[in-house]
């Protein structure tokens, strides 16, 4: 009998292409929707790459209630769990994140850990592995681990640091076989299978529509969310990847290379992709004074902190590709789904 899946938030970015690999590779899946409405919506969207089969179960349950946990877990072996019940904005009060990252993680890890699930791999961020300052020269690896008591940390740098903590200090405690490993992916692009949840992939869309008349001077470390699903599976089956750390980080890319890239790759359709490098002053004035949602970015202008992802290759034997195609995988993806 092929072994079931559990995926937490399969309406999410990063899930969906988590469940499309699971079938792909033989799994049964089981994915969690905040209410059942949601499950016909997932079945499209992961039919638009794989036919589901009748593999694809659904479990309604919510990160930020305990009901539905235990039944969501029940005769899975093992669980990915993706879902974090973060919003895009930063909140006034930097705890309204905290919560439910923190609590929605310990919930699932209860109710795993209960059921003898054999594994959980927990989606982390790679900036819960870095120096607060991501202008800091240097390439660091998983032995890191980010200061939640900086004053200067974003509330979503703060809230997956101590969500983290909080996963394998419960883990250090708990009862039973259930192991834990921990995947810390950089900024994950690539295709979208709805224009219903396209997650961060957003920032490429506004570069070819046109509405990003310049790019600040930051460097993300560009991973495909299909090679981001391929380290779940990896870490989720590796005898040696039990209680350790993965860092899915990718080649580091200045946002100009990016615009660059999809200016030349996209031929006629990259025409409105702008190549100008926007001042770090003017960021930091316009994040100030009009726009209080860039401030989020304003810390990783002129960024050089690099992140090692060694471990993931001599471990899991993981290769992602080059950021060049993802990126313009994703704007053609976005493209083709008209979702610009």
């Amino acid at each position: 009998m092929p072994e079931t899946v559990l995926v937490t938030g399969g309406s999410g970015y990063i899930a969906g292409w988590c469940i499309v690999e699971l079938l792909r590779a033989g799994y049964d899946v089981r994915t969690t929707v905040r209410s059942h409405d949601k499950e016909k919506a997932v079945v499209d969207a992961v039919s638009t790459a794989v036919d589901p089969a009748g593999r694809l179960g659904f479990a309604v349950a919510d990160l930020t209630a305990d009901e539905g946990w235990d039944l969501a877990v029940k005769g899975v072996d093992y669980v990915l769990h993706v879902a974090s019940p973060l919003g895009g904005a930063a909140p006034d009060d930097p705890d309204a994140m905290i919560a439910p990252a923190r609590d929605g993680t310990l919930r699932v890890l209860r109710s795993a850990t209960a059921a003898g699930v054999k594994r959980v791999v927990m989606t982390s961020a790679a900036n819960a592995a870095s120096p607060s300052s991501y202008a800091t020269e240097g390439v660091t690896d998983e032995t890191l681990w980010t200061d939640p008591q900086d004053p200067t940390l974003s509330p979503y740098r703060r809230s997956k640091t101590l969500a983290e903590h909080a996963a394998w200090d419960f883990m250090a405690n708990a009862q039973g076989s259930t192991e834990l490993t921990t995947v810390l992916p950089g900024a994950v692009f690539g295709p979208i299978l709805t224009t219903s949840n396209i997650g961060s992939v957003g920032i490429i869309g506004r570069m070819v529509a046109g509405s990003m008349r310049g790019v600040p001077r930051i460097g993300l470390e560009i991973v495909d969310v299909r090679d981001l699903a391929d380290i779940h599976i990896r870490a989720m089956t590796s005898p040696d990847a039990a209680g350790q750390r993965f860092l899915a980080t990718g080649e580091f890319t200045w946002m100009t290379q990016m615009a660059r890239t999809l200016r030349e790759g996209l031929g006629a359709e990259g025409l409105k992709v702008s190549t100008r490098q926007v001042p770090d002053l003017l960021v930091r004035l316009v994040a100030r004074f009009r726009d209080p949602s860039l401030r989020e970015i304003t810390p990783a202008l002129g960024r050089r902190n690099r992140h090692s992802t060694a471990k993931a290759h001599r471990i899991l034997g993981w290769r992602p590709r080059p950021a060049q195609e993802t990126v313009l995988d994703c704007a053609r993806s976005l493209l083709a789904h008209d979702a610009l």
